[in-house]
């Protein structure tokens, strides 16, 4: 993958200065956006190979080396697409199959000149945007992935919690009860205080195991401390 980075940012380096600016954008910002996908595929397939924080920190380590490289490029990666569309020329069509129009009323918004006319459609495309786009999101499915490996523990039981109170504070209201949520939390099975430890025992261990085996995964892939950091510190 840095093979294929290194070919597209070569290449655009050799057109740079060969090209009128407005040619250069349209090319630099079709190879950035096919360089993005394919990093994207290639992150998919380490998922599906290894696990997935390996397909997420591949991803985030060469969106990151993509966009450094193209920092020097002193142009905006986007381009306006038209086209032109005649996707209302249907609708026009089979009202006049059935008679609710005539083809030759020129003195209608439906007369043939009218029917037979196009609509120009525009699309804005800003292959930077979205390359940095897809890498806050990858950063950030990889920190919640983290997170909650480490809590999810917690989160079952708190989400367990939340049904109890919510069940009694609607048995107060007169209102129909579960009778198995509608007991207090201390009678609960899942609150008792032998459940409860070896709740605290899985999270505690999780912390002491689970993020140092990220952190050594982080290092294998994000080689500056400063964006291991980043990463870990949402997460701590």
């Amino acid at each position: 993958m840095v093979q294929t980075i290194g070919e597209t940012v070569s290449c655009l380096s050799k057109l740079y200065r060969c090209l009128e600016s407005s040619v250069f954008t349209g090319l630099a910002q079709e190879a950035l956006e096919v360089c993005s996908t394919s990093l994207q595929n290639a992150s998919k397939v380490i998922t599906k190979r290894a696990t997935p924080m390996d397909g997420q920190l591949f991803l985030i380590k060469h969106l990151l080396i993509l966009r450094e490289q193209i920092a020097p490029f002193d142009i905006e990666f986007s381009v306006t697409h038209k086209e032109l569309d005649f996707s209302h020329l249907l609708d026009h069509l089979r009202r006049i199959l059935r008679g609710q129009v005539s083809l030759f009323d020129w003195s209608r918004s439906t007369s043939l000149a009218r029917t037979f006319s196009h609509r120009v459609l525009e699309s804005h495309i800003d292959a930077r945007k979205e390359l940095e786009k897809s890498l806050k999101s990858t950063c950030e499915e990889f920190i919640m992935s983290i997170t909650k490996q480490v809590v999810d523990p917690m989160l079952s039981f708190v989400t367990k919690v939340t049904a109890v109170k919510v069940a009694l504070s609607a048995g107060s209201q007169g209102q129909k009860l579960d009778s198995v949520l509608a007991k207090p939390l201390k009678t609960q099975a899942f609150a008792s205080p032998d459940k409860v430890a070896e709740l605290v025992q899985k999270v505690g261990t999780a912390i002491q195991e689970d993020l140092p085996k990220a952190m050594i995964k982080m290092r294998l892939y994000l080689q500056n401390p400063s964006t291991r950091l980043i990463l870990f510190k949402p997460i701590k």
